[in-house]
């Protein structure tokens, strides 16, 4: 089954969960309508669907192949990102005096999401693209900038983030990688890097590799590293000293290349430095947090199309007589309650994640966009809060509900030809890398909750519980119990909350950190069930007004499933939380046989 974009769905999340309406009405979005950007929306959708979407299972058993350094693509894959470029897409959110069209990351992030629901391996080359950009716009030279960036804008030439090393992983104070100052004001490169993103690939003609390593007197640890920009082509049209040695032999995303890169066989790679020396940390972050989004939303993307394909088996599969079954022979399996469940946890799931990724791409775009300091600072704390729960939340969902995916197709979702594994397959690296869930979880504990002193935490909180107040006044029967069961969901948030507050600010490492990975994914069910709610509130609004659509009487029966189904999993991970870091002293013992 191929993939059909869910415009609707995304847009009605947009408007009545990030906020578009209201953002466009403060006047951060310039001209940009709702209607525009449905058409928009329409036609990225149509790009998803029919030209990347077809891809997606040839690239999965083809892969690349790799030859004397060398990366061939799969068949089609030059053809579709030329078209993708030619049309303008990676240019959505690029800054207008380099040739982009300065659109809402909000806006991109909906794309960034049917880009990978198409196929995740063809989608992730642009993130890292995105990133770039952002890293060069914020911190390059002016020379760096007007040589660069007009060309990766229009993705004629495509770029990377080279991070890490094998005795790195993600200690990015264990790096290695050297840059000598060559006296003209460039600097020679000279180490290995892996895991790299379309670090070799034969889709443009040059590659901007952005590469962390170290001066000759840098400071050791994270302090000491410095951000270079290294093009595989130099402006003089030569091969730079940097090579693609080899690539991975991956359990998914095979149609994406993941290069390790050798810099420097013949003296070093020419470099610029980009944001100053030793301020290498900074410059990363401001790629991470771009991909970080944009990882989520890969696991947003994964989820859906695991979902519609599972659902659209179930109609087709027939096994055993459902309950109360008149008609003659077997029936198709999703009239069976289990596999309602499972079909509507998928959903579900799916959904919250999406609220949760949209509403911290509209707190990037109030941070850089609003008139007010004042709030733009308040909405950078916001995203700040949001973007590891975006990304961690996200992500395990995207494994989940490709699992579930497989167990609703039983024995034929093992087999490959039906192509429900391969959602699996490629969904479990989104958890990992940009920084696994667990460095998200501590990020959100550690740096995070104590924003203002804990004040932007405690707002979001606030917001939250103005939606279950809502939900109280304006709801019907067709909620069911979802006001009472979100609400002690957001309790159970708030004790935790403090919990954690308490031990962060009186330096107690191990609670705090005990407790980070089930305090993130209850912030998520939290966050993503006042989401469902703000949704399910405005399609009970759309409805009272006369409009009779039925997606929303759907989306209500949606709500209300997570609220009883999914949030009521709160209070467990509450529990767990304030039991703090007993279980610890017991690890070693627990561990050793």
């Amino acid at each position: 089954m191929t993939y059909r974009a869910p415009v609707s769905d995304i847009l009605f999340t947009m408007r009545h969960v990030a906020g578009f309406d209201r953002a466009a009405t403060d006047g951060l979005f310039d001209d940009l309508s709702a209607d525009l950007a449905a058409t928009i929306l329409e036609e990225a959708g149509k790009f998803a669907n029919d030209v990347i979407a077809p891809l997606n299972r040839e690239g999965d058993k083809r892969g690349v192949t790799f030859k004397d350094g060398a990366v061939t693509t799969t068949p089609g894959w030059k053809e579709a990102y030329k078209a993708w470029t030619e049309a303008g897409w990676n240019a959505l959110p690029a800054p207008v005096e380099y040739g982009g069209q300065g659109l809402p990351v909000l806006l991109n992030s909906a794309c960034v999401e049917m880009w990978n629901a198409a196929s995740m391996a063809f989608g992730i080359g642009p993130v890292l693209t995105l990133g770039g950009i952002e890293a060069l716009h914020v911190h390059g030279t002016e020379d760096l900038k007007s040589r660069y960036l007009a060309k990766l804008v229009s993705g004629e030439w495509t770029a990377t983030m080279n991070l890490t090393e094998p005795q790195a992983g993600s200690d990015l104070a264990a790096l290695r990688a050297r840059a000598e100052p060559a006296g003209d004001g460039t600097y020679r490169i000279t180490g290995q890097k892996i895991f790299i993103t379309y670090g070799e690939h034969d889709m443009t003609d040059n590659i901007v590799h952005l590469v962390l390593a170290r001066l000759p007197d840098a400071p050791a640890g994270t302090r000491g590293i410095s951000l270079f920009l290294v093009p595989k082509i130099l402006p003089d049209g030569t091969h730079n000293d940097v090579r693609c040695h080899s690539i991975e032999h991956k359990m998914g995303i095979h149609a994406s290349p993941t290069c390790t890169m050798i810099f420097g066989d013949h003296g070093g790679a020419v470099g610029w430095i980009v944001g100053g020396e030793n301020r290498g940390l900074n410059c990363m972050f401001t790629m991470m947090n771009n991909a970080r989004l944009a990882v989520g939303l890969q696991g947003v993307a994964i989820a859906e199309r695991a979902y519609q394909q599972a659902l659209a088996y179930a109609h087709e599969r027939r096994q055993g007589r459902a309950v109360g079954s008149t008609q003659e022979g077997m029936s198709p399996i999703i009239e069976h309650p289990d596999v309602q469940r499972s079909l509507l946890t998928m959903k579900a799931l799916t959904a919250a994640a999406r609220a949760i990724c949209y509403l911290t791409a509209e707190g990037i775009d109030r941070s850089h966009r609003d008139k007010s300091e004042t709030r733009r600072r308040k909405a950078n704390e916001r995203a700040s809060l949001l973007t590891p729960v975006a990304k961690a939340f996200s992500t395990d969902i995207g494994v989940e509900v490709a699992s579930l995916g497989i167990q609703v197709h039983g024995g034929m979702g093992f087999i490959e030809e039906t192509g429900a594994a391969q959602h699996l397959r490629d969904a479990r690296i989104a958890p990992i890398y940009e920084g696994t869930n667990g460095i998200q979880a501590i990020d959100l504990v550690v740096r995070k909750l104590p924003l203002s002193g804990g004040e932007t935490v405690r707002a979001q909180i606030a917001s939250m519980r103005a939606t279950v107040t809502r939900v109280m006044k304006e709801g019907t029967s067709a909620f069911g119990a979802t006001a009472p069961r979100l609400r002690d969901a957001i309790e159970s948030l708030d004790r935790a909350t403090g919990y954690l507050l308490k031990a962060v600010a009186s330096n107690a490492p191990a609670e705090a950190l005990a407790g980070a990975t089930p305090y993130l994914r209850l912030f998520a069910l939290a966050q993503g069930g006042a989401a469902l709610a703000d949704v399910a509130l405005a399609a009970h609004a759309l409805m009272e007004g006369g409009d009779k659509d039925s997606a929303h009487a759907a989306r209500i029966a949606l709500c209300r499933f997570f609220a009883e189904n999914i949030a009521v999993g709160a209070k467990g991970l509450e529990e767990t939380i304030l039991s703090g870091a007993d279980f610890l002293q017991d690890a070693s013992l627990a561990l050793a046989s």
